[in-house]
């Protein structure tokens, strides 16, 4: 088989295209390099849609957080609190537990039989562990900002008689995300990474065609020899990370376009090793 050929066989194996039978012996470059792309789609999967759900309850947590009202507050504080002070991976063992312990039968509300089954899979279950960890550690990041806001803004928004959702429209909310976008962006890029816990979360794969660390893994097994399939697995993250640091650089610029040249903040590259 050439390689264009096993481009065309497994280039989208992961997500049901293709070829369904793995390679057994006499393994090539190219079938390790395109299995393990294949299995990056569900990686992207999962950053994608977690970072961007998470983004939109990260800043309805921010905001409760700084709320004055200690009901509000409360519950907000203890949801960062719980899911940062707790291992990502211990998060993906209770969540698939719990979600074990739910009727296979279904959950029958008002006579309509709820489906539970598809909970426990891991382009549901994994993506909903994310979504709330990366969401405690962005409102994190953005409650930070928006206590940063200088005070001297919202005074002068407040003698305009500029208050309330429109205070946080116009002067809030522009500064507080030009303020954390390059803190975020480096959760972002630690969301992507985080994605290959997803492989030894117990979460079952997609009939069992799984993410990058599966493919690699099926390599090392077969091959012994790691050295090949985990650093095709690294050069993959490099670039999945340039991408997002370049994206997120261009947002970071449309934020600070009105500032002079001097004074924006510039995105770096800060790889994280231990949270």
């Amino acid at each position: 088989m050439t390689c264009w050929e096993t481009l065309q066989a497994y280039a989208f194996r992961s997500i049901g295209l293709g070829e369904n039978l793995l390679p057994k012996s006499d393994f090539t470059l190219c079938q390790q390099v395109t299995l393990i792309g294949s299995g990056l789609i569900w990686n992207i999967y999962f950053g994608v849609l977690a970072l961007g759900f998470g983004f939109l309850l990260a800043v309805g947590i921010a905001v409760a957080k700084s709320s004055s009202r200690a009901v509000i507050r409360k519950p907000a504080e203890w949801f960062v609190f719980v899911f940062r002070g707790s291992p990502l991976f211990i998060q993906f063992f209770l969540a698939y537990e719990a979600l074990q312990l739910l009727p296979k039968s279904g959950i029958n509300l008002l006579g309509i039989t709820v489906e539970t089954a598809w909970t426990t899979r891991a382009w549901a279950g994994a993506l909903f562990v994310l979504f709330l960890n990366t969401s405690a550690y962005a409102a994190e990041i953005f409650f930070g900002a928006l206590k940063s806001v200088p005070k001297g803004d919202l005074e002068a928004a407040e003698a305009y008689g500029i208050t309330g959702w429109q205070k946080f429209r116009r002067i809030q909310w522009p500064t507080m995300l030009r303020l954390a976008w390059p803190a975020y962006t480096n959760e972002a890029i630690f969301l992507f990474h985080a994605t290959t816990l997803v492989f030894f979360s117990g979460f079952p794969a997609f009939r069992q065609m799984g993410d990058a660390l599966y493919y690699a893994n099926y390599f090392a097994d077969k091959t012994f020899n790691p050295f090949v399939p985990y650093p095709i697995v690294a050069c993959y993250f490099i670039a999945l990370t340039l991408i997002v640091t370049g994206l997120f650089a261009l947002v970071n610029r449309r934020l600070n376009r009105h500032l002079p040249s001097n004074v924006k903040s510039r995105i770096r590259l800060r790889p994280q090793i231990i949270r």
